[in-house]
C-alpha cells in the first residue's frame, strides 16, 4: 500500500465465539496449527503453493513480523481471529485499501456501475477448517459487516474470495452481498469474485 490509511482503525472485536486483534510474531504457533489445518482451502484461497506441506512455525514468524510491520505502519491491517480464551487461532481477516501494490497490479472489471476507486476497504478472510465446518465463516461475516459500519466507519466494503474457493463463494453467496467485480491477479489462475 503506497499511502497509509488515514481513518480509525480498531483494536479489534469481541463476540461470545470469538475475539479479533491485531495478529503478532507471537501468534506464530497458534496461526501455525490453524494454516496447516486449513491448508487445503488455503491453497485454492490463494492460488498458490501455501502453505507446503512442511512449512514451518519460524517460517510462519516471519511472515507474521511482517504483517505486524505493515498493521503498525497503517499500510494493511491483518487480525487474528481467537476463541475467547485467546489459546486457539480460529482464522483471519486481511484488510487493504484499493490502493495496495498486489491490487494496484491486477486487472479489475466491474460487473455493474460500481467505481472500484470508490471502495473503502479490500477484505479477504478465512475460517479454520474445524470451525468452517460448524457455520463460524457466516457468523465471522456477518460480525465484520456491522463491524466495519460500526466501527471503521466506511461503508464501501467488499469481500474478496477466488471463484476455485467454492466453499466461501457459496457462503457469500448466501448473504444479502452480490458480485460487484471480477479480479484477476498476475500471476495466479482463476478470478477473484468481489462482492459488496
Amino acid at each position: 500500500m503506497s499511502n497509509s490509511y488515514a481513518g480509525p482503525v480498531p483494536g479489534g472485536l469481541r463476540t461470545t465465539e470469538f475475539v479479533l486483534r491485531p495478529i503478532m510474531a507471537a501468534d506464530a504457533e497458534k496461526d501455525h496449527a490453524a494454516v496447516m489445518e486449513t491448508r487445503e482451502s488455503l491453497r485454492l484461497w490463494e492460488q498458490s503453493t501455501w502453505p507446503e506441506d512442511d512449512f514451518t512455525v519460524d517460517a510462519n514468524r516471519l511472515d507474521l513480523v511482517e504483517l505486524e510491520e505493515r498493521h503498525a505502519d497503517r499500510r494493511a491491517f491483518t487480525y487474528t481471529v481467537l476463541n475467547p480464551d485467546g489459546d486457539e487461532c480460529l482464522g483471519c481477516v486481511y484488510v487493504f485499501q484499493t490502493s495496495a501494490s498486489f491490487l494496484a497490479r491486477s486487472a479489475v472489471a466491474p460487473i455493474g456501475d460500481d467505481d472500484w476507486d470508490q471502495v473503502d476497504a479490500v477484505v479477504y478472510f478465512w475460517v479454520r477448517r474445524s470451525h468452517s465446518e460448524q457455520g463460524m465463516g457466516e457468523r465471522l461475516l456477518s460480525s465484520l459487516r456491522s463491524w466495519f459500519l460500526e466501527e471503521w466507519q466506511v461503508h464501501n466494503v467488499v469481500f474478496v474470495t477466488n471463484e476455485q474457493f467454492t466453499e466461501q463463494v457459496d457462503l457469500i453467496r448466501g448473504t444479502d452481498l452480490s458480485l460487484k467485480f471480477e479480479l484477476v491477479e498476475p500471476g495466479k489462475a482463476g478470478k477473484y469474485l468481489v462482492f459488496g
